[in-house]
């Protein structure tokens, strides 16, 4: 702030001072305008009011893990995949920032965590909280986890609309972190699919990549199955509605009641208790 003072001040004894001491410009290009001499002492003056704002401050104010809190973080999120993907998949773990509103004060012992809700891999949240220190603290971190397996990837560039036969398949390595839950490890689930999009040589055979099936009509009669914890009935009923793959359907069971459950398989509907 002194800095700051020091520039006011002397920007306004130059702005008050000799009000009427101008000189005239050398004309050297036939002009009619005229420079005052204050002209780069009150740009010098300006330019300083601006020097206490550089971007060091900002760079000061971005919170920053210490090494020993981000290798917790990392450790965990690592742990984590590794239980999902076994069979000697490689996990590389990349930790983001936080947010730089936050201020963390100083903590002696912190513990890393995953949050309800999150999943270990792909691009993900873990979070750190201090349990030791003169301020508690509880934050949240970005963090994108590769988990890097055996998976099924097109042997070579294939149109959309093309039936999958073995030939067109292969394993590689590949990353199931980029879209959880949606490749695949056995080229069983995919022979005899048909490809909605077209896919390059190499490319993982993802679950959004196939044409989604329809297992039944509307008005067809299907196979109901109620899963619980511990048990599972079956009932049959009638679809209201196209049984898509993995879309919700209404069904009206023999019963006469409507429930709502997922085409699951050929005439099959799966109700979650």
């Amino acid at each position: 702030m002194s800095a700051i003072s020091a520039a006011l001040a002397q920007l306004f004894a130059l702005m008050s001072a000799g009000r009427g001491h101008r000189v005239a410009a050398v004309n050297t290009v036939n002009t009619r305008s005229r420079i005052s001499v204050r002209a780069p002492a009150i740009a010098l003056c300006l330019a300083a009011l601006w020097l206490p704002l550089s971007p060091v401050q900002a760079q000061e104010a971005v919170p920053t893990l210490e090494p020993s809190q981000a290798t917790q973080a990392r450790q965990l999120i690592a742990q984590a995949a590794q239980s999902i993907k076994q069979g000697g998949a490689r996990v590389e773990v990349q930790l983001g920032t936080l947010d730089p509103r936050l201020r963390l004060s100083p903590c002696r012992r912190t513990e890393a965590y995953l949050p309800q809700g999150q999943r270990a891999i792909g691009r993900t949240r873990v979070g750190l909280r201090c349990l030791e220190g003169a301020t508690l603290w509880n934050v949240t971190l970005p963090v994108t986890v590769s988990v890097f397996a055996p998976g099924i990837v097109a042997r070579e560039a294939l149109p959309g609309g093309t039936l999958l036969q073995a030939h067109h398949l292969q394993l590689a390595e590949i990353d199931w972190g980029a879209d959880p839950g949606r490749a695949h490890a056995d080229t069983s689930a995919l022979l005899g699919r048909e490809l909605g999009r077209a896919l390059n040589a190499g490319s993982a055979v993802m679950a959004g990549d196939l044409k989604t099936r329809q297992w039944f009509a509307a008005g067809e009669t299907v196979q109901v199955l109620a899963r619980g914890v511990g048990y599972q009935v079956s009932t049959d009923g009638q679809a209201l509605s196209p049984g898509l793959e993995g879309q919700v359907v209404r069904v009206r069971t023999s019963g006469g009641r409507i429930v709502s459950g997922r085409a699951s398989g050929d005439r099959q509907v799966e109700v979650m208790l």
